[in-house]
């Protein structure tokens, strides 16, 4: 009987946002995105190279047969998809173009550069309406997991483009909608639809869907971005996951109405605490962690390829199990002294200290051989060759003091009408 979160104005009943997305599919990760801002330019130049040698080969051929047998597929060279295929078959040319490197929330806690041209990845949904390249325009979104994910419910705030990846398949819920202020910026495939244009600023809340919150608390002034924060702060209720986790394995969510206004407002303003927390989670005091390190440490000692556990006794059974107290970070740095509590901050299946022990490594691509170095944006994007033991650090913080209001809101009592 609540209120449904998202309509896209398709006889959906009423709802809160008249905008949400998926996060963005390139089909083809290793080559679209990187850590390093150079290294992504260099692979996506060197695929639209090929690209562009196979589309000739095709055209010189006839274009009578079918592209997905004609192409070679050199996985080195490139990473085919329909999308691709399609470009050939209609001989159409990729051009690289500088404007479509933008930072993305790759994964929770975990940013990357993005080659994000809609020429060249699977699909963008709407994501260019809710965070355009180029534009200059600051929104943010609320992203939640996907209906049926086998993952936990969650919801994180972000304030750039995501991955599909980032959520479980599931729904970003903006604050505002980017429109184009002309005409020729929504032709064709542009590659962020507004890169370049002027945009029009838009509420994605409706009228009628901060109504539902007013009518609820006569005499409050409630505005629509008190509503979008107390989404928010719901949605980090420990009693919502719970008591509503079989219409959310079926569904959008829905949204009720807590029983009073002071309840109203608790939320509200805790989601708007939650969101800096969560947005800010780069600069916010890094955890008084004890750094054991082997000497005096130069920049360079503080290269990460895969931090690591340190092994412990299970007194139980005797068998070697992981100490999650300590994280060796590389063979000349230790961190120890993690709470466990620190461990409970759970984030798209994991605690958001393992996404940060997963991304922050250097990974290789076996197929095409691209090295993604996690030290290339501490050191290119961020001028801090630290930067990665100091992520670890703060979201020590973030997940700590997450918990710490999670704890304090209140229970989650619904009014009679809901």
């Amino acid at each position: 009987d609540f209120i449904l979160i998202g309509s896209k104005g398709n006889g959906e009943a009423q709802a809160i946002f008249n905008l949400y997305s998926d996060g963005a599919i390139t089909n083809r990760d290793d080559w679209i995105y990187n850590a390093s801002r150079s290294t992504l330019v260099d692979n996506v130049k060197s695929m639209i190279r090929y690209f562009d040698v196979e589309r000739e080969r095709y055209k010189s051929s006839g274009g009578d047969t079918d592209p997905a047998r004609f192409v070679r597929g050199d996985e080195t060279k490139i990473k085919w998809d329909d999308k691709l295929l399609g470009h050939i078959k209609r001989d159409r040319k990729l051009t690289f173009r500088d404007e479509c490197l933008v930072p993305v929330v790759y994964r929770p806690f975990s940013k990357q550069w993005m080659y994000f041209d809609k020429t060249c990845i699977w699909s963008a949904y709407q994501m260019p309406r809710i965070f355009p390249a180029g534009s200059g325009s600051k929104n943010l979104a609320i992203c939640t997991s996907g209906v049926g994910a086998k993952k936990d419910f969650f919801a994180l705030m972000v304030d750039s483009i995501i991955d599909r990846g980032m959520n479980s398949a599931g729904k970003a819920f903006p604050l505002y909608a980017m429109e184009a202020n002309d005409h020729e910026a929504n032709e064709g495939d542009a590659p962020g639809l507004f890169a370049g244009g002027k945009v029009t600023v838009l509420d994605t809340i409706t009228d009628a869907g901060a109504r539902h919150f007013t009518s609820a608390y006569v005499g409050e002034n409630i505005g629509k971005e008190d509503v979008f924060y107390y989404i928010y702060g719901l949605f980090h209720s420990q009693d919502y996951p719970e008591r509503y986790a079989d219409n959310l394995s079926k569904e959008l969510p829905r949204i009720p109405r807590v029983r009073t206004a002071k309840d109203f407002w608790h939320f509200s303003k805790a989601g708007r605490t939650l969101a800096d927390l969560h947005l800010n989670y780069e600069t916010v005091e890094r955890y008084p962690l004890t750094i054991d390190s082997k000497g005096k440490l130069t920049d360079a000692d503080y290269r990460v390829e895969q931090m690591k556990f340190a092994k412990k006794k299970d007194p139980g059974t005797g068998k070697s199990v992981n100490d999650r107290s300590i994280v060796i970070y590389n063979n000349k740095i230790t961190l120890s002294g993690i709470p466990e509590a620190a461990w409970n901050y759970v984030v798209n299946g994991k605690a958001a200290l393992d996404w940060v022990m997963e991304r922050q490594a250097v990974r290789v691509d076996k197929a095409s051989g691209i090295v993604n170095d996690a030290n290339d944006w501490a050191i290119e994007t961020m001028g801090n060759p630290k930067y990665p033991l100091e992520l670890f650090q703060r979201v020590v913080t973030v997940s700590l003091e997450t918990q710490k209001i999670v704890n304090a809101l209140p229970r989650l009592e619904i009014r009679e009408d809901g």
